[in-house]
């Protein structure tokens, strides 16, 4: 078996994890049921009261007129970013180099659209002001993503994106919010989600990677936009007849989580706290910003697979299942912080980077 395989198989096995809600299982539909009292009709083709309720509800904590919902964020942001293309006749968009849409959607929105995208700045840092001013000139829409998860949930200061923000209405350009860990980074900013989405003409949230429901996505904006997005939910083939199983959890697990996202920053800081001063390794950024955050190693990818393997049986404690190798001698992993980290034993996890310094000391 692969090394990589055999983490993942030592990873399932552990009873801690330092990242994440729960183990995505059946388990997440089952509580989200419990809570249902009485008989609740199924929507139907994108309407009735489950789903209705749930879209008014998510326009009201987002600020904006009207929201749908949408099986996926993939589909969503292509709607968008299509809807804006066609109102001011001109297929191009603009947004960081390691974008969703960019790095892992297929070229979806060149091929199903025909939309040109502009790539903004350089990929190891957040979106500047000076960025679009000097190349996004002729587009439809720029695409902002908080937190920038490929670069370990990096985001720029409030007044960057108020800027951005005046800058674009100014030009006539529309500005999209790929935030689908929007929740996670208002701790940082002390702003509400209202406040935040103020500055975006659309906005599309995650209704599973913050808040822990099965799967699908809110996009938010003006009504006449959402009315559009409807028509374009149809053509995408994204009006299921029963979506009920997701708005159900989504709005669950909302109501659960959404007061929790301060406690998980803290977390994320305390615990980027540990990594940063073990012997062998350092976070990206160095102090999280949200809730997530890369830790690096230099070291060969191969080497901190097996060390973290005997980790995980010395301590039963998860750190991940997919180390990723920026070059023969360094790698990384993503951490993103829930529910689970306050499980781990304190002392336990102190004997984990006890033994991470011991082990990678060994081997250098």
């Amino acid at each position: 078996m692969r090394e990589g395989n055999c983490l993942v198989e030592a990873f399932n096995q552990t009873r801690y994890r330092i990242s994440g809600h729960s183990r995505r299982n059946v388990q997440v539909l089952k509580e989200a049921f419990q809570s249902i009292e009485g008989q609740l009709e199924s929507d139907m083709y994108g309407g009735g009261k489950v789903i209705e309720e749930f879209q008014e509800k998510m326009a009201s904590y987002l600020g904006k007129e009207a929201t749908i919902f949408f099986p996926s964020g993939t589909m969503a942001q292509q709607v968008a970013l299509r809807i804006w293309c066609d109102r001011k006749g001109i297929r191009k968009v603009a947004y960081h180099p390691l974008s969703h849409l960019e790095i892992h959607e297929e070229e979806g929105l060149k091929k199903l659209h025909l939309i040109e995208p502009i790539l903004l700045g350089d990929k190891n840092r957040v979106v500047e002001l000076e960025d679009i001013v000097s190349q996004a000139g002729d587009v439809s829409c720029v695409l902002l993503e908080l937190p920038q998860r490929e670069i370990g949930g990096q985001l720029p200061d409030y007044n960057t994106l108020v800027s951005i923000s005046e800058y674009c209405r100014e030009k006539g350009i529309k500005l999209h919010l790929d935030g689908a860990r929007l929740y996670e980074v208002l701790p940082y900013y002390q702003k509400s989600a209202t406040e935040l989405c103020e500055l975006f003409d659309s906005v599309y949230v995650s209704l599973y990677k913050g808040i822990g429901g099965i799967a699908g996505a809110i996009l938010a904006g003006e009504s006449d936009f959402i009315k559009e997005s409807k028509v374009w939910k149809r053509r995408h083939g994204g009006d299921l007849i029963s979506l009920y199983p997701y708005i159900i959890s989504a709005d669950y697990y909302f109501d659960l989580r959404i007061n929790n996202m301060e406690r998980y920053y803290q977390e994320a800081m305390e615990l980027a706290g540990f990594f940063n001063k073990s012997y062998s390794a350092f976070t990206i950024p160095k102090v999280p910003v949200s809730n997530m955050f890369h830790v690096h190693f230099n070291e060969a990818k191969e080497n901190v697979e097996t060390i973290l393997m005997e980790l995980y049986q010395a301590t039963g404690i998860g750190w991940t299942g997919s180390v990723k190798a920026t070059s023969d001698s360094s790698c990384y992993f993503e951490v993103s912080i829930g529910d689970r980290y306050r499980e781990i034993p304190q002392a336990e996890l102190k004997k984990a980077f006890q033994m991470l310094d011991e082990r990678m000391k060994a081997i250098q």
